[in-house]
């Protein structure tokens, strides 16, 4: 991880903001955000990382974000919510454009792909899982031919 004071203020906001969810594995959300952050390469792509599904999953808005990160990060945080109008290939597709979006998102798609996270999870069905890897891996596709 990153340790810089905009680091810093990303996981205290990503840690409260993500405070009592949980990931479709029981284990507490924000895990997910600090995993992808671990392995970003520069203070940027780690408040992305950190901050990357805060607008989606919260009540922290876009512009909330702005006052207190440079406008790289929030460009990209937007790029990575999903609005639920749009088309999920047609979001990703949209992501192309950036590349600490991408290389976030790519990350995400790694998490989220990795079934050991689900032990233990019976609420998730074997058809539900096969539902995801075929969308995770075209998103995948996606992101990489760009």
């Amino acid at each position: 991880m990153i340790y810089t004071p905009l680091t810093k203020k990303a996981m205290k906001i990503a840690y409260d903001a993500h405070r009592g969810q949980e990931d479709a594995g029981g284990v507490p959300y924000v895990l997910h955000p600090v995993h992808l952050a671990e392995q970003m390469p520069d203070e940027v792509s780690a408040c992305v990382a950190l901050l990357h599904d805060i607008v989606e999953d919260t009540d922290i808005t876009l512009e909330q974000l702005a006052q207190d990160f440079p406008p790289e990060v929030v460009q990209a945080v937007s790029l990575l919510t999903h609005d639920p109008k749009e088309g999920y290939f047609d979001y990703v597709r949209k992501i192309r454009q950036n590349h600490t979006a991408t290389l976030v998102k790519l990350a995400d798609l790694e998490h989220n792909s990795d079934e050991s996270r689900l032990a233990g999870a019976d609420a998730v069905e074997e058809r539900q899982k096969e539902v995801w890897r075929r969308k995770y891996q075209k998103a995948r596709e996606i992101l990489e031919e760009g």
